[in-house]
């Protein structure tokens, strides 16, 4: 890369790039790049015959393309030189859209040949919200021939994402660039306002990809999907990529990428989800290749537990799991911000940003775990008091959305709020179960569990799951209507084991029996030594309460009817 001085043009700081195969060219032809990144463009003009005439010469010398990018203003940012049939483009993040749908940056390159625009030039237009994209074309005299044109428009019904002008000779463009461009941001705002509507759900795309079987990763997309929606977005689309190798970048292809970008584009998606954990090398390198917001896995589930959280206790540890999950991702500083502090006290040596945001961060997070222990002590107490009334602990666990919750309602006649979207749960509640015979236990119902679930979450929540271990028994419900009940199990079974529960007692519970046939629902019971319920059916539980009463007195079977007054 070249940097050259240019007093009297504006860009920034005063200096124009040039960038791209500048290897071999002679001291001359750098001096004349130098003179191209000198010139300015008034803003009514798309490009000068002049600065054209330059272009086209040097093209035609040196038998290379070469371009420009040129702001709104006139201003010159980058000259780009190129092989005789592409121009790449560098990265030109640091030129914000600010308020605009398009960057205010456009794209005019030379061409060795009278061609129509490609495709690749059309996608860049698209990946960079250009203003516009210009190809001219060079004559074999070394002079400037016809300007095609480019240029983005809203979306439509049509479904086109840009308009291709009719090519014009150089000295005949009468395109009033100026205006022509604020008319064209006006057709976009005015867009934008009539489909933007209060309260409307952003808009997502699921990305996966791993070398596993695309069964597995759709029936992954599938329970990304439901955690989108528990998050109150709406997903569009699903990429599913089994590359031999993951891409340590960007983790899909670049190619791939790029598709998903213009299809975000034409969807008016507004983030990218990977069912796969990112690095935050990763999520830096997509978003700043995508510029839209970057979400993995794990991320998506604590933003869930964020929104759902209820009590001050369910909130002090949804906050110090998202906080020691994003600590590591201040690893970059952030362009928008200086990299030193200004004013009264910033100045000389000062801080740096991202060493302060690393410092509060961690300020916060110890503040968090003061306040986390306090209200865990006085959990242990309350736990205390109920182990030395030596009354029977039940504990429902679970794949969240199993419906825990529900079964909790229907055998304790409570009013716990219920949804039919994953982790609609989040803090521990605790009701009475009497049975008949002056006999009673206590039933609690805890967090769902998942596949992949983020050890940072486990890790804040590990207080609220220490109640577990004073449960008699653990009520394992399961969904039985869901595909994946088996590796669902599984999960909860591996969760439980990680949690140093495999000891502990455990009664399966089939719940959501009534979405299966009654002969299937009787072999998978026997099968994996289960209850079948629904929770809906108040007469289906009868069962189930005879079986907690064998498991915990060791009683005899007693008719079902006495087994009511529990309901």
């Amino acid at each position: 890369m070249i940097e050259w001085g240019c007093s009297d043009c504006g860009a920034q700081g005063g200096i124009t790039h040039i960038e791209g195969k500048t290897r071999g060219l002679k001291p001359w032809q750098i001096k004349h790049l130098s003179k191209i990144a000198g010139r300015r463009i008034k803003s009514d003009q798309v490009i000068t015959y002049e600065l054209a005439a330059m272009m086209s010469a040097f093209s035609h010398e040196t038998g290379r393309q070469v371009g420009l990018l040129a702001g709104r203003e006139g201003t010159i940012h980058t000259v780009l030189v190129g092989t005789d049939r592409e121009v790449m483009i560098p990265d030109i993040h640091h030129l914000q859209f600010g308020k605009r749908a398009l960057r205010g940056v456009r794209l005019i390159r030379t061409h060795l040949t009278d061609a129509p625009i490609g495709q690749d030039d059309l996608t860049d237009l698209a990946l960079l919200r250009l203003d516009l994209v210009a190809v001219l074309s060079v004559c074999q005299d070394g002079l400037p021939g016809s300007l095609r044109i480019a240029h983005l428009v809203p979306q439509n019904p049509e479904g086109t994402r840009y308009t291709l002008l009719p090519p014009v000779h150089i000295h005949q463009i009468n395109l009033a660039l100026s205006p022509f461009l604020s008319a064209l941001d006006a057709e976009f705002e005015s867009w934008r306002q009539l489909h933007a509507v209060e309260g409307t759900p952003d808009r997502a795309i699921l990305i996966s990809a791993a070398a596993r079987p695309r069964v597995e990763q759709e029936a992954a997309l599938d329970e990304l999907s439901e955690l989108v929606r528990s998050a109150r977005l709406v997903p569009v689309e699903r990429v599913i990529q089994r590359p031999k190798t993951l891409h340590p970048k960007y983790l899909i292809g670049q190619g791939k990428l790029k598709e998903t970008i213009l299809s975000a584009l034409r969807q008016q998606a507004e983030l990218l989800i990977f069912d796969q954990e990112l690095t935050p090398l990763q999520v830096k390198a997509i978003g700043e290749m995508t510029e839209m917001k970057v979400l993995d896995r794990a991320q998506l589930i604590l933003d869930i537990f964020a929104l759902r959280a209820r009590t001050r206790e369910a909130k002090v540890q949804v906050e110090l799991a998202q906080l020691r999950h994003r600590l590591p991702f201040l690893s970059e500083r952030s362009t928008a911000l200086s990299r030193l502090t200004g004013g009264i006290g910033g100045r000389g040596p000062g801080e740096t940003r991202l060493e302060i945001d690393r410092r509060r961060v961690r300020d916060r997070i110890g503040r968090l775990e003061r306040e986390h222990e306090l209200l865990s002590a006085a959990r242990a107490n309350r736990r205390r008091t109920r182990v030395d009334r030596r009354i029977p602990i039940l504990s429902l666990v679970g794949y969240t959305n199993a419906g825990k919750s529900t079964l909790l309602n229907a055998l304790t006649k409570s009013h716990i709020e219920t949804g039919n979207i994953l982790f609609e749960t989040l803090d521990t509640t605790t009701r009475r179960l009497k049975f008949p015979r002056e006999r009673e236990v206590i039933l609690s119902d805890t967090v769902g569990f998942i596949q992949s679930l983020p050890a940072d979450l486990l890790g804040a929540f590990r207080s609220t799951l220490d109640e577990l271990r004073d449960a008699c028994l653990l009520i394992h419900v399961v969904d039985i209507s869901n595909p994946r009940f088996v590796q669902q199990m599984a999960t909860v079974e591996q969760t439980l084991g990680d949690l140093s529960l495999s000891e502990t007692p455990v009664l399966r519970v089939f719940n959501k029996s009534d979405k299966v046939p009654m002969e299937m629902a009787a072999t998978l019971c026997a099968r994996y030594d289960a209850v079948a319920v629904c929770a809906h059916d108040l007469n289906s539980l009868a069962p189930l309460l005879l079986a907690i009463e064998t498991r915990l007195w060791d009683m005899e079977r007693v008719p079902a009817a006495p087994l009511a007054q529990a309901l």
